[in-house]
């Protein structure tokens, strides 16, 4: 029993030291950074805005930095034949951050905004393990297009529903602890984790910048690397055979802003405008404060991450699937309340 017991013990102690220097990292940057956000990235409030202050933004910097800074560094410890797998990873995270970057400070084009993007994705699929599937019925070709499109809308849509204070952040921290836990079952390979524990920790440093009222917004050089890394984790895990997870842990991000953008599409608006249609933006406008807002996603966001331990759990396609309704439920529920205000 000792000899099960002091391995899982150093693990542990070490998870808990990438989650504090990560966030460690991250509040102190921030701290440095701000006097410069203040002066340079300022994000004035307009009839989209959610907030009514001019507020700096860019608080992403700090957050990718101290992921990456910490995953690299915990990767090269624990894991170094795994560095050849990260770097890329890294590399496009860093490259997508330097896009966000551009944006919050001078706006970019559309297309050369997408093709960036585009690039980076690339860069992340590319370094998937050759052996990876998801869908084994489908051509390797197809899917790894199929996967293309779908992170270049993940990153997107991660960038569209980092529009209120703490949203991402209650997003982000279940979503990652989630895939920590689900790691204890072998979902997920070493420098997954280590990135997830590096993600939490960072987001965990950034978080008292931007509860509500928020004092920093991490703007575009945070939320399209987070896009990035958070799909990277998850296509790792449906690699793995949990698709049913990798669908849940994401599951209200995914369905907010993706009958959004379908209702827009439908109603022949410009998709690639900023408004104010998302389910949690008219909630605000429904009556809703931030707080009770970001607070209804944090706790279905947990309920999501059991659902999808259950699912890893579960033996049978039946089951697991009916763990994927539960979920489907839970946010359908969420966003109609959203939709109709307190009354």
């Amino acid at each position: 029993m000792t000899d099960l017991i002091e391995p899982f013990r150093h693990w542990t102690m070490f998870g808990i030291a990438v989650i504090a220097a990560a966030a460690a990292v991250s509040m102190a940057l921030i701290v440095w950074l701000r006097p410069w956000l203040i002066r340079y990235a300022l994000a004035r409030p307009n009839a989209r805005s959610s907030h009514r202050t001019p507020t700096p933004q860019g608080g992403g910097i700090a957050v990718v930095a101290a992921t990456l800074a910490t995953a690299l560094i915990a990767v090269s410890i624990t894991t170094p034949a795994s560095l050849a797998t990260l770097a890329p990873v890294l590399i496009a995270t860093a490259l997508i951050a330097g896009l966000g970057a551009a944006d919050d400070i001078r706006t970019v084009a559309v297309a050369p905004r997408l093709i960036l993007q585009t690039l980076a994705v690339a860069i992340v699929i590319a370094c998937l393990p050759s052996d990876l599937t998801i869908a084994p019925f489908l051509p390797w070709w197809l899917e790894r297009a199929l996967l293309l499109i779908s992170g270049i809308w993940f990153v997107n849509l991660v960038n569209f529903m980092d529009g209120l204070d703490w949203m991402t952040v209650a997003e982000v921290l279940p979503v990652t602890a989630g895939l920590v836990l689900l790691s204890a079952f072998g979902a997920l390979p070493p420098h997954g984790t280590l990135l997830a524990l590096s993600l939490f920790g960072a987001m965990l440093g950034f978080a008292p910048f931007n509860r509500p009222v928020a004092r920093l917004f991490l703007g575009d050089v945070g939320s399209l690397p987070l896009g990035l890394l958070i799909g990277y984790l998850l296509v790792l895990l449906a690699g793995q055979g949990h698709v049913i997870a990798a669908l849940l842990l994401p599951l209200y991000y995914l369905a907010d802003a993706t009958v959004t953008l379908l209702r827009r599409l439908g109603n022949g608006e410009q998709v690639w405008q900023a408004h104010r249609s998302h389910f949690y933006q008219r909630a605000t406008d429904n009556g809703f404060t931030v707080r009770r807002i970001v607070g209804r996603v944090f706790a279905v966001n947990l309920v999501l991450v059991a659902l999808a331990v259950i699912s890893v759990q579960l033996q049978g396609m039946g089951a697991q699937i009916a763990t994927l309704v539960a979920g489907l439920l839970l946010v359908a529920c969420l966003l109609v309340t959203f939709s109709r205000g307190r009354g």
